[in-house]
């Protein structure tokens, strides 16, 4: 490989909220989402020379970034969009608080699928709005979307958003293009838009093909809200960036004026930076980081089925972020995850996190050097084994 993704790189005292968050220092985090790889090279290079330019004022956002993310969606998936469909803000947290601010009002109903991002709970109720559960399915190890549900909840007058998770964290799922045009036309029946969170749209593995939601139908396209960001894909959460697309007029302007009553409306100039040289030049880069992910969890995979059997790890179809089946354990998983951190000192995510649905499961981030997953499957090979 040209690049070295063994190389472990020393993140405490770096003010690494992943790192430095626990008290102790034997403390191993596999929890929040962010890689323990140096980003790609072209992105150091070019902030390196934002660096020694050595004045830092207020950015104009250029239209080189809008070529760069039209350029890389319609190169790396096949879809094709205006630049002045995307709107800049600082994540795709801040994004979908402000889509929902701009699209509902207080007491609507926004539905999600759970288990899920958790941060999807607090944008919903920070908007004074109701979360409905759209709770995915699960059988025979993966999941699946419970159609007959989706209906009954979007068919309530009160519902007015679906949040979609795709690829979706944390079940590892691709969607395919199927199953986004039942979602869509579901939703399009019953007038909800669909606000789709597509921030982990890079990370797909072999087998499986991201599909942006907006590409798969003209009527999608007019009645969606896609977030995307390149942080992620190149490790840059720390720099605060992400788009939102919008392709109806009327709805974009309201998501503006929202973004900009919540006061994330501006950019460094380090993130502008950073996302020209990914968009454009990181490719190589990713290619490598997605063979060395899953070969990580290809280890991963083995080390469970020699260990622990009664376990089922999930199939990663996207994302570094794997989904673990401890419900043999009979422990509820806060406790699953207090006893990893007590006992041998492991920070992982515990399933409820993602809602009711995610009891019986964990979420750990294999994204760091394979001596660093090593240590972890040891340790939790000594608490459980």
């Amino acid at each position: 490989m040209k690049y070295n993704f063994d190389e472990i790189i020393p993140r405490r005292n770096s003010r690494s909220y992943k790192w430095d968050s626990a008290g102790e220092r034997d403390v191993l985090p596999m929890w929040v989402a962010d890689m323990d790889f140096r980003t790609a090279p072209c992105i150091i290079d070019a902030l390196e020379k934002r660096v020694r330019h050595g004045i830092f004022g207020y950015t104009k956002v250029p239209s080189a970034y809008y070529d760069a993310v039209t350029r890389w969606f319609e190169r790396r998936h096949g879809f094709r969009f205006r630049a002045e469909w995307i709107l800049f803000t600082t994540g795709v947290v801040p994004a979908l608080s402000a889509v929902i601010k701009a699209l509902t009002i207080p007491g609507d109903r926004v539905i999600v699928q759970s288990p899920v991002y958790n941060c999807f709970f607090s944008s919903i109720r920070n908007n004074c709005c109701e979360m409905v559960s759209n709770d995915l399915t699960y059988e025979d190890g993966t999941y699946r979307i419970d159609f007959d549900d989706l209906e009954w909840k979007v068919s309530d007058p009160k519902a007015k958003l679906l949040l979609l998770c795709n690829p979706h964290n944390p079940a590892g799922r691709v969607w395919t293009r199927n199953e986004l045009a039942k979602i869509g036309n579901i939703c399009l029946r019953h007038d909800v838009t669909i606000v789709s969170d597509e921030i982990h749209c890079d990370l797909t593995y072999p087998g499986h093909t991201f599909i942006p939601f907006a590409s798969v139908d003209e009527k999608f396209l007019c009645r969606s809200v896609t977030c995307t960001a390149p942080s992620k894909t190149f490790n840059l959460a720390g720099l605060q960036v992400a788009n939102i697309l919008a392709a109806d007029d009327a709805m974009r302007k309201k998501i503006d004026r929202a973004i900009n009553v919540n006061e994330v409306c501006e950019l460094n100039s380090f993130a502008v930076e950073a996302l020209i040289a990914a968009y454009n030049e990181g490719e190589e880069w990713l290619e490598e980081l997605k063979r060395y992910l899953y070969d990580n969890y290809v280890c991963l995979k083995r080390f469970f089925a020699q260990h622990f059997p009664r376990f089922t790890v999930l199939p990663l179809e996207a994302t570094y972020l794997v989904w673990i089946d401890c419900a043999s354990l009979g422990l509820p998983s806060a406790r699953i995850a207090e006893m990893l951190l007590e006992k041998e000192k492991l920070w992982i995510n515990e399933g409820t996190m993602y809602g009711a649905a995610g009891e019986g499961f964990i979420r750990l981030n294999i994204a760091c050097p394979r001596a660093l997953l090593m240590q972890g499957l040891d340790r939790i090979k000594n608490a459980f084994g």
